[in-house]
């Protein structure tokens, strides 16, 4: 959960999730749709579904966790940096654990100019030859070192057991460490969305594919994502069903890692339910199924009841 999202959004998800699989046999048991829908709101659905696959592996070994970097890499969704704090952490292997605060420490230590992402072998390497005996200690103490006093703004140099040995001090280049890469224009994608709603207030959902963006989570109809906005018209073909859609004033915007996004929301109250592939999830349970933070706020624009529709969603 914390990969890529803060303590304090994952503080009340991991609640709730030990609550619902407290072991790693009882997540390897659970649903891929439960599991997501527990997830709904933390984004990079990837880890869930790498999560509950590896939970799956871990079971199938008897609930014994591999013990070693090298075969924590094996499992899903663990890479460099996950194995090598759990491998240095839980089990005391010199192993290097690269995140962020620990990467900048290193590069401003060796005065690595080589620019980000590039690096990272590098700093892997040279932070690999440091690792004592104690390498759980030194892991937690090289990230703590990196996020309260070799910050990335104005660091506390005077303050750094390393201020001495740092090259990147010395030269003076300790803020201009390490080289980020240029930051590349996020494109810009825009389409329509379909809210439909039954006369009890419940609404149309469908799955997303397996595999792709947000795979396996649930949303309203949507038509393709382009460069521009359908025309109205063209809107309306793009519909999952002939109805009396109304186009919602203002636009939903959500980004992405690589993309920004806008949408479009059309509207309509259907009675009685046409024949179409998909779920009418009532509005009291829509909190509870495996809805993206995207999606959210699609189907909110499209009801615009002025409630907050989500509470329940909230752990």
């Amino acid at each position: 959960m914390l990969q890529q999202t803060t303590v304090q959004a994952v503080a009340a998800y991991y609640r709730k999730f030990l609550t619902l699989w407290p072991d790693v046999g009882a997540l390897a048991a659970a649903k891929q749709d439960d599991v997501l829908a527990a997830w709904a709101g933390l984004g990079y659905y990837a880890r869930a579904r790498n999560l509950h696959a590896a939970a799956k592996i871990v079971a199938q070994m008897g609930g014994k966790f591999p013990t070693t970097a090298q075969g924590l890499r094996e499992l899903p969704g663990v890479g460099s940096y996950t194995s090598g704090a759990i491998a240095a952490i839980a089990y005391d292997e010199k192993q290097a654990a690269m995140d962020a605060n620990a990467e900048r420490v290193i590069a401003r230590l060796y005065a690595v100019a080589t620019p980000m992402p590039k690096a990272k072998v590098a700093l892997h390497a040279l932070c690999s030859a440091l690792v004592p005996e104690r390498a759980g200690d030194f892991a937690q103490a090289l990230m703590d070192l990196g996020s309260a006093i070799c910050t990335p703004k104005r660091p506390a140099c005077a303050n750094c057991p390393w201020t001495d040995d740092c090259a990147a001090r010395k030269r003076g280049l300790q803020e201009q460490l390490p080289v980020k890469a240029p930051k590349i224009a996020r494109p810009l994608k825009r389409g329509a969305a379909f809210v439909a709603r039954d006369k009890s207030g419940a609404v149309l959902l469908v799955k997303r594919p397996d595999k792709g963006l947000l795979a396996s989570m649930l949303e309203p109809p949507l038509g393709p994502w382009t460069e521009k906005f359908p025309a109205p018209a063209a809107a309306l073909k793009q519909a999952p069903f002939a109805a009396k859609w109304k186009k919602r004033a203002g636009i939903v915007r959500h980004g992405f890692t690589h993309f920004e996004l806008e949408i479009e929301v059309y509207a309509a109250e259907i009675s009685p339910r046409p024949k179409f592939k998909g779920a009418w999830v009532p509005p009291e349970r829509l909190g509870e199924v495996a809805l993206p933070t995207v999606m959210r706020k699609i189907i909110e624009h499209g009801v615009d009841s002025g409630g907050p529709l989500f509470s329940s969603a909230k752990p």
